[in-house]
């Protein structure tokens, strides 16, 4: 048997074995809510976990992941994580909450977790640790404003730039003090000091770097934001593809929003420009533009069964400037430039994404499907195209499927990679 008609055999050998454990998850899952009598039986847990004393959060994630990476192992994994958190009641505009994350494979674990040594297996990055995931205190004592301090989560904008990286088993949180107001009507500003990030490997990076950004709400039309990140990196070994790689101070104006064009049809546009440069310790001199543009179109109301299709086009532009590409180090990246993953940290000649996305809801189960075209920013590399595709479906308020693929056909960058997902969830 030869190589290619082996690796075909174990496609099937792990469909086979996916479609089984789709079954039983699926089963499981619907029988649950539907033997409660739907609303009855989650109202019981839901007034279980709170009360005068405060609330308790907790979710469940299993994932079934494989990665079929060119000169790589094949990867399984079937990661199962778990939060636990403990929300006080405000005490004088004083509350807390502490959260517990623990994340670790439960039959498979033949892959590269970037923890567990295994560097001949593709990457799936979700590592067996356990780790304190949350752990601040807020005051709200202030007329329209929070002030928050302790380990967070910390979410911009559309995730591009800061965000939690919540794809991923451990998610990325961040040691900061933090302050919300929205004093001004329409009016958001977001700043927070951040002195250390708990990665998704659950490794601590130590930075110092102050985060603003102000946004205003134009009623019916969109959102109006600007932004800059002061990245300042301590660790040189864990700050990028060179050593304080990752230090940059970023500036940006974005602009998101939609608007009904007629009875039944909305339009979508977000335009978004970012300059960035080094900073700090970043030992190369350099300043690159970032740019995004989408336009698109929703259907909220179609019948026989489909709702919300959604058709979007968007190009994307990460520069490049004297060998380095614009970086973002603390984004949720897995949501962009395709969901293999090939682009988590952007090519010495940036990257440009041309890209397009159609999705909808069928009876209840969201449908969606994305191509990627990637090329170099600078100079005429053509890196390769990504197929992208993904099936949810929500039970009630708590509990969910998902299953998705990616398939990133490589020219000129990195090599060909195919992932598979099975996904189920209950969060309360």
């Amino acid at each position: 048997m030869n190589i290619t008609a082996f690796r075909r055999l174990q496609k099937k050998t792990v469909f086979a074995i996916s479609a089984f454990w789709l079954a039983v998850v699926v089963t499981v899952m619907a029988a649950a809510p539907a033997a409660a009598g739907s609303s009855e039986f989650n109202s019981k847990i839901e007034d279980a976990l709170q009360g005068d004393w405060g609330k308790i959060s907790f979710n469940i994630r299993w994932r079934f992941e494989y990665v079929d990476q060119q000169d790589k192992d094949i990867s399984r994994g079937d990661p199962i994580r778990l939060r636990l958190g403990y929300l006080t009641p405000k005490w004088y505009e004083l509350q807390g909450f502490g959260e517990f994350e623990g994340n670790t494979p439960v039959f498979l674990n033949d892959y590269n977790s970037l923890r567990n040594g295994k560097a001949q297996y593709a990457v799936i990055a979700d590592p067996g640790e356990a780790e304190l995931n949350q752990g601040w205190l807020a005051f709200s004592g202030i007329p329209d404003t929070v002030i928050k301090a302790g380990r967070q989560k910390i979410v911009y904008n559309n995730h591009r730039f800061i965000g939690n990286v919540g794809w991923r088993q451990m998610e990325q949180t961040f040691d900061a003090a933090g302050i919300v107001n929205q004093t001004f009507k329409n009016t958001d500003l977001k700043f927070a000091f951040v002195s250390n990030v708990r990665t998704i490997t659950s490794k601590n990076v130590d930075m110092t770097s102050p985060l603003l950004n102000v946004s205003y709400a134009f009623p019916g039309i969109g959102k109006l934001t600007a932004y800059g990140y002061w990245l300042d990196y301590d660790d040189d070994h864990n700050s990028g593809p060179f050593s304080f790689a990752f230090s940059t101070q970023t500036y940006g104006i974005r602009f998101n929003g939609s608007t009904s064009l007629v009875n039944n049809l909305n339009l979508l546009y977000t335009a978004e420009y970012a300059y960035q440069a080094d900073y700090k310790n970043n030992p190369v001199d350099y300043n690159a533009n970032y740019f995004h543009f989408l336009g698109g179109i929703k259907i909220p109301k179609v019948g026989a069964g489909f709702s919300d299709i959604i058709a979007k086009i968007g190009w994307e532009y990460l520069g490049s400037d004297n060998g380095a590409g614009l970086q973002t180090p603390l984004g949720t990246n897995h949501a962009f430039q395709g969901w293999a993953d090939q682009f988590l940290v952007t090519p010495s000649d940036g990257v440009v994404d041309l890209y397009g996305a159609l999705g909808t809801t069928l009876w209840g189960v969201n449908l969606l499907g994305v191509y990627h075209q990637f090329d170099a920013a600078k100079g005429s590399a053509d890196y390769g195209n990504e197929i992208d595709a993904q099936i949810t479906k929500a039970f009630g308020e708590h509990y969910s499927l998902l299953a998705a693929y990616a398939n990133y056909f490589a020219n000129d960058f990195k090599t060909d990679t195919w992932k598979f997902w099975l996904q189920a969830a209950i969060n309360f």
